[in-house]
Parts: C-alpha cells; structure tokens; sequence
C-alpha cells in the first residue's frame, strides 16, 4: 500500500500542469491608469499650473523682463513681519486645537464607534473642519461682532463690554477663535484613527507586568502617539498658514498675514506695479508649507508603522 500510494503521489507531482484557459493573458496591456486621467488633470489645471504661474511671476517685471526685485522684497522688515503674524497665529492655533482635538478623541475613545454620540461627533468633525470662508466670518461678526448677540447680551446684562481696549476682532488677534474654530475639527479627524489604533493587549500587557494606567501612558501611549501627533500638529500649521478666505472676510482692512499681503499686491490701488511681488510671496509660502509638510511625511511614516 505504501508502495502504491507513493508511485500515485510522484505521478501526481510529475504532472504537467494544465495551461490557463484562453482569453486571462497577462500580457496584454493595461487600461487600468485611465482611472487616474481625471484626477491627474484636476491637479494639473488647479494645482500644478497655478504654483508654476505664481512663481514665475515673482521673477519678472510687468513688461516680461527678468528681475531678482521681487524676490528680494521677501527680506524687506514689513514682509519678515507678516511671515511672522503668519507663522505666530498658525503655531498657537495649531497647538491649541491639536491639544482640544487631541482631549476629544480620548473622551471619544471610551464610546461606542456604531454609537450616536461617536457617529455625531464624527459626522459634525467632518462638516465644521471644512465650515469656513465667509461663512464663518459671518457666524463669528453675528455672535460676538461690536452687535452681536453675545456682545449685546454681556453689554446689557452685565454691563461687560468685551471690545473695551479696542475692536479686536477686525485685527490679527479676531483671526484666533475662527481658526481654531475649524482647527478642532480638524484635529479630531486626523489622529482619531491613530488613537482608535491603540491595541488593547498592550494595556493588558501592562497590568500583568504590574504596570498602572499612568506608567502605560508614559511608557507605551504617548510615545507611540507622538508621531501622529506631531504630524497632526504640522498639518493643522499648514492648514492655518495658507488659510485665507476667514481672514479676508474678516479683515478686510490691512495684511496683517501672508495671504492678506498677497491680495494687497493684486488689488491695492496705491501700491502700483509690484504686482508680480504676489508671485514672490506666494514663493514664500509654498516653501514654508513644502518644508512642514515634508517634516509631516517623514513622521506620518515613522507612525505607520505600528499602525500598519
């Protein structure tokens, strides 16, 4: 028997094996990439073309002549000035709504994913993170503008006037609560995941080694989750940083910011002929968010890999 059922095993192994049935060629070649034509177009019309256009206008006059004017300008003291009002509301709103996105999702965590609360606030996390522009501007002018309902409302009910040292909301500092209006938001979208992604056999693991709560935080917790912190945090700067639709709607008087500056060089009408110092700023920009959002590429990939 032993014979036999060895001979039956080497014939079988011997076997040629059948061809693959006509017409699943692998050799023929693939269409599969047209999927990516629309896409490709939509970041080459809305995104590839714009930058390039932006920054070649920063090294030319208006008559087409090539000049280093417009690049130099980046070093003038009032343009250093704005780069820093950019950069100092960008890091405070980015902190700050890292920090209260951050505190949100642990007090998500707790909660049922298929449950309401969790469902709601993620639903409401993907509508505010994006609730912007004039929109928002408005919301803010109506609640706590110079008329606004909460204004009037301290104002004639406990004779608080919250724009007593000024009308600070039309400056650099109103811009504050806006942007981390839809900082939050944004925060809890992006490191939920990475939160969600904590292993229960860790903790289990640290209470058997006779760990508490807190060392399992300090010891596993946060050290995992800080790259996906810090990428969080360097997203929300970058967020912060090319935001402009808020800030224009807002301030309409002054370029207190990037974003305001680059306006001010298209439409002023007592600045005449530095139009192409936009593509020079707009240069500015695109280098500051290149290099945070390189920095966001290399600790987003140190992070993937113990989510992975």
């Amino acid at each position: 028997m032993t014979l036999v059922a060895t001979a039956g095993a080497d014939a079988a192994a011997s076997a040629p094996v059948p061809a693959p049935p006509p017409g699943r060629s692998r050799t023929g070649p693939s269409f599969a990439w047209l999927g990516l034509v629309p896409f490709a177009a939509y970041v080459m019309l809305f995104l590839a073309v714009p930058t390039v256009l932006a920054i070649g206008s920063g090294f030319f006059t208006d008559d087409g002549s090539f000049t280093w004017a417009n690049v130099a300008a980046l070093g003038d003291p009032v343009v250093l000035i704005t780069f820093a009002n950019s950069a100092w509301l960008s890091l405070l709103t980015a902190v700050v709504g890292s920090v209260v996105g951050a505190l949100v999702c642990y007090a998500l965590l707790g909660m049922n994913p298929q449950g309401g609360v969790r469902t709601t606030v993620d639903a409401m996390a993907g509508v505010l993170a994006q609730f912007g522009g004039v929109m928002l501007a408005f919301a803010f002018i109506a609640t706590i503008g110079t008329q606004g309902v909460i204004t009037v409302f301290l104002r004639d009910g406990f004779g608080l006037d919250i724009f007593a040292n000024g009308n600070w909301l039309y400056a650099l500092p109103g811009l504050i609560l806006p942007y981390i209006y839809f900082q939050v938001p944004l925060m809890v979208i992006t490191f939920m995941p990475a939160l969600a992604g904590l292993k229960p056999q860790w903790a289990e693991a640290n209470l058997t080694l006779g760990g508490s709560r807190a060392s399992f935080w300090l010891r596993v917790g946060f050290p995992v989750l800080a790259p996906s912190f810090l990428a969080s945090l360097l997203l929300l700067f970058a967020n912060a940083f090319s935001s402009y639709a808020t800030a224009a709607a807002l301030a309409s008087q002054g370029s207190q910011i990037v974003p305001l500056q680059i306006r001010a060089a298209l439409t002023s009408e007592t600045v005449l002929g530095r139009e192409n110092l936009a593509g020079a700023l707009a240069l500015g920009m695109i280098l500051v968010v290149g290099v945070v959002m390189f920095l966001y590429s290399l600790i987003q990939r140190r992070a993937a890999r113990w989510q992975s």
